[in-house]
């Protein structure tokens, strides 16, 4: 019956135009998930075996006007060498102290007792953030 010139029922024989393009977005979302998924999971293995130091603010106390006193905890490979930096922030919020710890203990789990020496008497004290030293 198409031979007197009538037009084809869209979509009757193969493929809309719709469908090839909704069928090419499906491929392009499957390759950029499974580019996703591998990033995800290389940063996973990178993050979970890289060598690093890692410390956590245990307690702080005000000791005097001048002093205060932080225990850390830190985590880190046994022969690795870290340096932590510990900051006091005075009442107004300026800091009043700053000191990096450098960690070299032959142990993967301790406390650290730090003291710092302040300008002004401290209201807070916080730990920055730990790093693996290099060629130390």
């Amino acid at each position: 019956m198409a031979a007197d010139g009538a037009a084809l029922p869209e979509g009757r024989y193969g493929r809309s135009a719709d469908e090839r393009a909704d069928r090419k977005l499906k491929i392009a979302g499957a390759v950029l998930g499974a580019a996703l998924l591998g990033f995800v999971g290389w940063a996973g293995v990178h993050y979970i075996t890289k060598t690093d130091v890692s410390g956590q603010l245990v307690r702080s106390q005000t000791v005097s006007d001048s002093s205060v006193q932080a225990v850390l905890e830190i985590r880190k490979e046994k022969d690795a060498t870290g340096v932590c930096t510990v900051r006091s922030l005075g009442e107004d919020g300026t800091e009043v102290a700053r000191k990096d710890v450098t960690l070299d203990r032959r142990e993967t789990h301790f406390t650290e007792l730090v003291t710092l020496r302040t300008t002004q008497r401290a209201s807070a004290t916080e730990l920055e953030g730990c790093r693996q030293v290099t060629g130390h």
